[in-house]
């Protein structure tokens, strides 16, 4: 089990705002299965959300832990692979 499956953070904070997604999204390819990392944000982390849904559905969730109004955090999981088609049924939990 890596550090990862423990809940890393990645505050984004002091990142230069075009320097974020990218390394978001970096750091999510790097996770294994159900593994997760807390995002720590100045602003609504909305964009970042469907930016996930947009290039990964179904491959992770988006838990929501602070909802502003100085301050966002947010723990996205990296889902099991799926069946066949790379989705999960849902009856086995992913596994």
């Amino acid at each position: 089990m890596t550090l990862a499956s423990y809940g890393t953070s990645l505050d984004l904070r002091a990142l230069d705002p075009r320097e974020r997604h990218p390394l978001v999204f970096n750091t999510f390819r790097a996770l294994g299965a159900r593994e997760s990392v807390e995002f720590i944000s100045d602003h609504d982390p909305r964009p970042l959300k469907e930016a996930f849904q947009a290039a990964l559905p179904g491959g992770f969730s988006w838990d929501p832990l602070q909802g502003g109004p100085d301050v966002w955090r947010v723990r996205v999981t990296k889902l099991a692979a799926g069946h066949g088609d790379g989705r999960c049924c849902g009856s086995c939990g992913g596994a």
